[in-house]
């Protein structure tokens, strides 16, 4: 399987989690996955902001070799799986690659459809939708980027924990 996670500016959030997923996946045994990340206003060429990776390490990921890229129509369409962190991003997605819609999530949202349909593959995420809805705030992982280093330590352990509850019940 192949993901793409999507932040603003991949230097935080989708690369914290492209490299947890990668982690994740070696964890349990995983041996098909692949994960990469981009960014809708990415800072092209950077590497990852250094409070988010120093929480990344902290979490089991390596920050190593990274570099900032920005999101493409070609990046969305070859994914089997795109997790985005906003749902700002995950409509971003979709503009560019509309074909992805039963393959498209917020993290929040992956999370939340994986428990509530004990999803087992994407196809299983795309079809509980309609049945499980999301309440009225926004499915949304926050920006921690200009925030202290205690933000970034919640928002990585966030997305920690959810990446966690989809790598275990679609086993990426």
């Amino acid at each position: 399987m192949h993901v793409l996670f999507v932040c603003t500016g991949n230097v935080c959030r989708s690369p914290t989690a492209e490299r947890l997923a990668v982690a994740y996946a070696e964890e349990l045994g995983i041996t098909d996955l692949t994960a990469e990340s981009a960014g809708t206003r990415a800072a092209v060429g950077r590497p990852m902001e250094p409070t988010a990776a120093q929480v990344l390490e902290g979490l089991g990921g390596d920050p190593s070799d990274f570099t900032a890229r920005m999101l493409t129509a070609d990046l969305a369409a070859e994914a089997d799986l795109v997790l985005t962190m906003t749902e700002r991003q995950r409509e971003k997605v979709l503009a560019l690659a509309p074909e992805q819609l039963k393959k498209t999530f917020t993290l929040k949202e992956a999370a939340r459809l994986a428990e509530a349909a004990d999803a087992k593959s994407v196809a299983d995420l795309a079809a509980a939708r309609p049945r499980h809805k999301a309440g009225e705030s926004p499915e949304d992982v926050p920006d921690p980027m200009g925030q202290d280093e205690d933000t970034f330590l919640t928002i990585g352990s966030e997305i920690a924990d959810l990446l966690g509850v989809v790598a275990r019940s679609i086993r990426l």
